[in-house]
C-alpha cells in the first residue's frame, strides 16, 4: 500500500535463462525426433533392402573386397601421402626461403594445385605426361601414377600446413640452436621441423583421410582387374549384378578406415589443446 492508497501489484516473473535454454533444447530434440520419424515412415525400406542390402551378393564380395580392393586403396593412399609429404616439405621450405625465385615458384605451385580439381591432375598424369615424353614409363606402373597424382594434389595443401607449423615454433628455439653452434640448415632439421610436426600432426592425418577418398579417381588412369580400388571394384560388381549392394559394401569398407582415423585426429587435437593449457 502506498501513501495514495493504491496497492502495487507484484511483477510477474518470466522464464529464467536456464529455463529458456532447457525449453529451446527440448524443442530442438522434438523437431529432430519428428524429422527422423517422418523419414522412417515415408521411406520404402523394402525396396531399399532389395537394392542395397542383398546378403547373397555381399557374401560374394568377400574376401576379395578386403584382400584386393581395400588393399589397393590403402597402398594408393599411403604412396600418395609419402610423395605429398616429401614434396610438401620442399615446397614449404621454398615458401619460407629468403631467395625470391624460390618463394615465387612455391607460391605459384600452391595456387595452381590447390585450385585445380584432383580429377584434372589424374588426367594430366595419365594422358599428358606420356604424350609430352614419348616412350617414358613412370616407375611402378599404375601405383606410381597414382602416387604422383595424389602427391601433386596433397603437396600443395601439406606445404601450407607445414609452413604454418614451422612458423608456429617460437623463434627462441632457432636462436637457442644458433647459440649452440647449429647451422641454419641443421637447426631447421634437428630442432624446428620435429617441433613443427608435433603441431601439424592432426591436420596431416586429416589430409590422409582426404587422400583415402581421392584414391577413387584412379579409374581415370585405366586399371586392370588386379589394380582396382574400392570404388571401381564396387561399381564393376554393381553393373554385373544389376544391384547396388556392392557400392554399399565398398562404402562401409571406406568407413572401416576413415572412422578410426577420425577418432585418432580428435584424440591428437584434444591432447594438443591440453598441452597448450
Amino acid at each position: 500500500m502506498t501513501d495514495t492508497g493504491v496497492r502495487l501489484q507484484p511483477k510477474k516473473k518470466g522464464l529464467t535463462r536456464r529455463q529458456r535454454r532447457g525449453l529451446s533444447r527440448a524443442v530442438q530434440y522434438a523437431v529432430f525426433a519428428a524429422a527422423v520419424i517422418a523419414f522412417a515412415v515415408a521411406a520404402d525400406w523394402g525396396r531399399l533392402k532389395n537394392q542395397f542390402a542383398q546378403g547373397s551378393i555381399a557374401k560374394q564380395m568377400f574376401p576379395e573386397v578386403i584382400t584386393l580392393a581395400l588393399k589397393n586403396t590403402v597402398l594408393y593412399t599411403l604412396s600418395g601421402f609419402v610423395v605429398g609429404l616429401v614434396l610438401g616439405m620442399v615446397i614449404a621450405l621454398m615458401r619460407l626461403s629468403s631467395v625470391g625465385p624460390y618463394r615465387w615458384v612455391a607460391g605459384v605451385y600452391i595456387e595452381i594445385f590447390r585450385g585445380l580439381p584432383a580429377l584434372l591432375i589424374f588426367i594430366f598424369v595419365g594422358v599428358a605426361v606420356p604424350l609430352a615424353f614419348p616412350g617414358t614409363e613412370i616407375p611402378g606402373g599404375t601405383y606410381g601414377k597414382v602416387a604422383i597424382a595424389l602427391g601433386l594434389v596433397s603437396a600443395a595443401y601439406m606445404a601450407e600446413t607445414i609452413r604454418a607449423g614451422i612458423q608456429a615454433v617460437p623463434k627462441g628455439q632457432t636462436e637457442a640452436a644458433r647459440s649452440l653452434g647449429f647451422s641454419p640448415a641443421r637447426a631447421m632439421v634437428s630442432i624446428i621441423v620435429p617441433q613443427a610436426f608435433r603441431i601439424i600432426l592432426p591436420p596431416l592425418t586429416n589430409e590422409l583421410v582426404l587422400l583415402f577418398k581421392d584414391s577413387s579417381l584412379v579409374l581415370f588412369l585405366g586399371v586392370t582387374l588386379e589394380e582396382r580400388e574400392l570404388s571401381k571394384y564396387g561399381r564393376d560388381l554393381a553393373s554385373t549384378t544389376a544391384n547396388s549392394t556392392p557400392i554399399l559394401v565398398a562404402g562401409l569398407c571406406y568407413l572401416l578406415v576413415t572412422i578410426p582415423l577420425g577418432y585418432v585426429v580428435r584424440r591428437m587435437e584434444s591432447r594438443s589443446q591440453e598441452a597448450i593449457r
